[in-house]
């Protein structure tokens, strides 16, 4: 039986909703982040590449750099969206052209990118999470039936530790007026009682974006298996001023002072993106508050905003609701215009519901992203169980959509990331990878002190590099750094010629999903540009140009500067998932995740190179890498639910 005191105190209003406003997208709380994924197939993880692989002498990462000679193998020692964020825009493959031929991928190759410890539903395309009596529960946004945008449903999966996951049945259909053309982003509030409502997003059957009201049927139940739609739905329509298709994504509500509960819904108002304000005491009538919690001209529709607290002097996550003094806010919105998440830092006045960024200069969606790759639609959550705040990202495909029907899924979710205020910068969030995926880890093989010399490519025996933890550091002559001649040319990842760049003092880093030859490849990399001032400014890059042969892929580079501190080496952390490459530089500063479709770098032939293509200096690096495990992922089973 559904439970008939859900919330808080019930509403005697019989006010009516017009039927004609609204549409969007969900994101829920309890861990409920932003998931959009694709399917997950038991396919092909093993193989020893021989067909794949063709050997080559030269050793080189740049022909026009190349030494003859194989390169001797570094042993280890010994060891120690207009409709939404889920639609897929295929804004960079439209680059590609329309006249593209389609590659032919066969079975294999396809079988081979289906990632293995990122979460992704049986099958389909999907795209949240909440800790509820002992489960993280990821709701996500899915289309049960095809590999494309459209019939989005809630699926719905449950977790002892974010890694493994057991698939329930759906969690709510598209199945009212009000929610006809997809049930979308939402966010789960855990009410002090420890009961849970939910805020979604509904595209009604008019294609207007509605706020709708959900709570479990049984809060007893652990798996929260069935939910209730309030019968009032919608509770809040577009206000006036806004247009019907720009009024999604809730956030998971916070308490006031004066005991209300307050959210923000992301909209826009001609080009400037925009987070309204409203307070509520029941979940069902709710007060707009004047003005709005911040804007910024010329972002356009801010989609799936976050607001969240975080401490200035401790490590752990803090409760939505925390205020006061040692606590900063953070405001965070997808930009539907670029399809990239921005943040920026700053101070909350709880009275007239504002916030104001430490560094204008640096305003959402004009500043810090939370990643430089692909990555969207992202949602924190405070996890209770733990006392932390963890992040959790969309990662969608840069192939043709021809390939996702072929291979039968598209999109998948980055691994869940805590995230908290970097106190050596005050501008800068830290995400690193859960804790838990550790647990994954397999064999490790160390390498210390390695030198790479200039325009050199060093093999590491890693074994299979298909599923791989990379921890890495980099030194470089200090000497050599002084000696080094400034520049007034200004460096950009995307606008450089990339891991073949041939600047003083880089590139220089890792390649990953490299066949022998280097005919495909994956750098992460660093490279330092000197200013004629003699000042360093460091950069953190992904070039995925020669990631595969493939040529109906969209293919970029990726990055961003990476504040470097005093007396800081530079460092790295490599997730390797088949076609997920998730990096962090600086602990988290800058992260880049990227989808890889490589051809032949792929089962037993995918290899682990180190690289320097800097002119001018030699690199030193100490390297602990570990093989990963594949995560248990499958059906819960039907006699235990």
């Amino acid at each position: 039986m559904a439970d008939t005191n859900p919330f808080l105190p019930v509403s005697t209003s019989d006010e009516s909703f017009p039927t004609q406003r609204r549409h969007i997208k969900q994101q829920l709380l309890i861990i409920f982040g932003l998931l959009s994924v694709g399917l997950f197939a038991a396919f092909l993880l093993g193989s020893n590449g021989s067909d794949y692989l063709h050997e080559n002498e030269d050793g080189s990462l740049d022909t026009s750099t190349s030494a003859s000679g194989k390169p001797e193998i570094l042993r280890p020692l010994t060891p120690a969206a207009a409709a939404g964020v889920s639609e897929k825009k295929n804004i960079r493959f439209a680059k590609l052209g329309a006249e593209s031929v389609a590659f032919p991928w066969n079975n294999s190759m396809l079988s081979w990118q289906r990632t293995a410890f990122h979460f992704q539903p049986e099958k389909n395309w999907m795209n949240g999470p909440l800790f509820y009596k002992g489960w993280y529960h990821f709701f996500y946004q899915y289309n049960p039936n095809a590999a494309v945008w459209g019939d989005i449903v809630w699926g719905h999966a449950v977790s002892r530790d974010m890694i493994h996951w057991l698939h329930l049945p759906l969690a709510m259909v598209a199945d009212q007026w009000y929610d006809e053309n997809g049930v979308w982003t939402g966010s789960a509030t855990i009410l002090p009682d420890g009961k849970i409502v939910m805020l979604y997003t509904g595209s009604t059957k008019e294609a207007v974006q509605v706020q709708n009201l959900a709570y479990p049927a049984d809060h007893n139940d652990p798996l929260l298996i069935k939910w209730v739609k309030y019968s009032g739905n919608p509770v809040l329509v577009p206000p006036p001023g806004i247009d019907d298709k720009d009024f999604r994504d809730p956030t998971t509500a916070w308490l006031t002072s004066e005991g209300k509960w307050r959210i923000t819904i992301g909209s826009k108002i001609n080009k400037t993106g925009i987070a309204l304000v409203y307070d509520t005491t029941d979940f069902i009538n709710y007060e707009k508050i004047d003005g709005l919690l911040h804007a910024v001209p010329n972002t356009g529709m801010w989609e799936c905003v976050d607001f969240f607290p975080v401490s200035k002097t401790e490590g752990n996550g803090l409760d939505t609701s925390v205020n006061g003094p040692g606590v900063k806010h953070v405001v965070k919105a997808s930009m539907d215009d670029d399809r990239h998440d921005y943040y920026a830092i700053g101070t909350y006045y709880e009275k007239n519901a504002t916030w104001v960024p430490d560094h204008p200069e640096i305003d959402v969606g004009i500043g810090l992203r939370y990643d430089y790759g692909i990555y969207y639609a992202a949602k924190t959550f405070y996890d209770q169980n733990k006392s932390r705040r963890v992040l959790w990202g969309w990662i969608g495909e840069s192939d043709s959509e021809a390939a996702d029907v072929q291979k039968g899924w598209a999109s998948v979710q980055s691994i869940p990331r805590t995230i908290a205020y970097d106190y050596k910068t005050g501008t800068h969030l830290l995400q690193w990878p859960v804790k838990e995926i550790e647990s994954l880890r397999l064999n490790s093989n160390e390498f210390n002190q390695v030198t790479v010399l200039p325009g050199s490519v060093v093999p590491l025996e890693v074994g299979s590099a298909t599923q791989l933890d990379i921890m890495a550091e980099f030194e470089v002559d200090k000497d050599a750094l002084e000696k080094a001649t400034g520049s007034n040319d200004t460096f950009s990842c995307q606008t450089s010629n990339g891991a073949s760049e041939h600047g003083a003092l880089g590139p220089f880093g890792l390649l990953v999903l490299a066949d022998k030859r280097l005919r495909e490849q994956t750098p992460v990399y660093f490279y330092i540009a000197k200013g004629s001032d003699g000042n360093l400014n460091t950069f953190f890059c992904n070039d995925i140009t020669r990631s595969s042969v493939a040529y109906d892929v969209e293919k970029q580079i990726f990055g961003s500067s990476v504040p470097v501190l005093k007396d800081e080496k530079l460092s790295v952390r490599i997730l390797v998932d088949h076609s997920i490459v998730e990096s962090f530089a600086q602990g988290g500063r800058t992260v880049i995740t990227s989808r890889v479709y490589p051809t032949e770098a792929i089962y037993g032939a995918a290899k682990l190179f180190l690289f320097n293509n800097a002119t001018d200096v030699s690199v030193t690096a100490s390297l602990k890498i570990w093989e990963m495990n594949s995560a248990f992922i499958r059906p819960f089973p039907t006699d235990e639910m």
